[in-house]
């Protein structure tokens, strides 16, 4: 299984869930796990998703996040599950 974590920040606007479910819908991308909360106006999203299906790779689904993220005004990023774990060890 190619797990992978995407995160998702920014100034909450309507259909930023829709949109990133969209894109990993048709890409093949199935969610394990996602949580999603809302303060004060800003969006924070995190989803642990199942890659294994999709025909891109990590890289080029994580590139073509960003540019998701850009077009609705968030941050979007998507780590394999090894390197998000190792990069918040403490």
């Amino acid at each position: 299984m190619k797990k992978t974590i995407i995160t998702v920040v920014g100034k909450d606007t309507v259909g930023i869930i829709a949109k990133v479910c969209t894109y990993l819908a048709e890409n093949s991308v199935n969610i394990l796990d996602i949580s999603q909360t809302i303060v004060d106006g800003f969006f924070n999203m995190m989803m642990v998703t199942d890659a294994t299906a999709s025909a891109k790779d990590i890289s080029v689904l994580s590139a073509e996040l960003k540019v998701v993220g850009e077009e609705i005004g968030v941050v979007i990023m998507c780590q394999h599950e090894e390197i998000f774990n190792k990069m918040h060890r403490i």
